[in-house]
């Protein structure tokens, strides 16, 4: 058994663990990306919610420059997904345009969920079956991941997530034109770990929620 199918063993049936983080502009936004980059491992995937314009493809740019890609990072809404060469390949997906979930396993996408680089899936909730619909409606986002016991894992589950268990999820809604709220929610040790790479230092680690302002 690899560590990675290790490590979503262990988180199957954990208790999710949150943290906030505000962002005041789309600079503090990329910013906080490429600390999460930075972190990401092989098969590490890091889904990401909230309306048009709430800030998706900034986090996901930053995410991409903590990774060391050194090419231009855009959303790939016509063709769902763009791989791109860093410290380990970044698989950067764009669900926005997708009429139901199980295009992403017609179309062999679902693989990549598993592979050797490192997801960033903006519209996470559009490849997601159960509590956010079949058809994973594109409406203002899922303002209330923050506290979600979704990501309920692998291939068949019961919501039919594409992805593993152990996914990182980030909600992100609008506090102002640049003001924004990052709600993090992850299960298990790998998410656990990501959501303490993120916390602020001087939280002390003591608790499962958290909030840090960045400018």
């Amino acid at each position: 058994m690899s560590a990675i199918q290790r490590r979503r063993d262990a988180a199957r049936g954990a208790t999710p663990r949150s943290l906030v983080l505000r962002s005041g502009s789309p600079e503090a936004t990329h910013a906080l990306g490429e600390r999460l980059g930075r972190m990401l491992q092989s098969g590490d995937v890091v889904l990401l919610t909230g309306g048009l314009g709430a800030g998706k493809t900034a986090l996901a740019q930053g995410i991409a420059r903590g990774l060391g890609v050194a090419e231009s990072v855009s959303s790939p809404t016509f063709t769902i997904l763009k791989e791109h060469a860093g410290r380990i390949p970044l698989y950067h997906f764009d669900l926005y345009r997708i009429e139901h979930p199980d295009e992403l396993e017609a179309l062999g996408f679902v693989d990549y969920f598993y592979g050797e680089g490192a997801s960033v899936v903006e519209w996470a909730e559009r490849g997601e079956r159960g509590e956010r619909g079949e058809r994973g409606e594109r409406g203002e986002g899922d303002e209330g991941d923050e506290g979600d016991e979704g990501d309920e894992g692998d291939e068949g589950d019961d919501r039919g997530a594409p992805w593993p268990e152990d996914a990182v999820r980030i909600a992100i809604t609008a506090e102002g034109p640049e003001a924004r709220v990052l709600g993090f929610s992850a299960t298990g040790p790998r998410g656990e770990a990501l959501l303490s790479g993120m916390r602020p230092h001087d939280s002390g680690g003591a608790d499962e929620t958290g909030e840090e302002e960045a400018r």
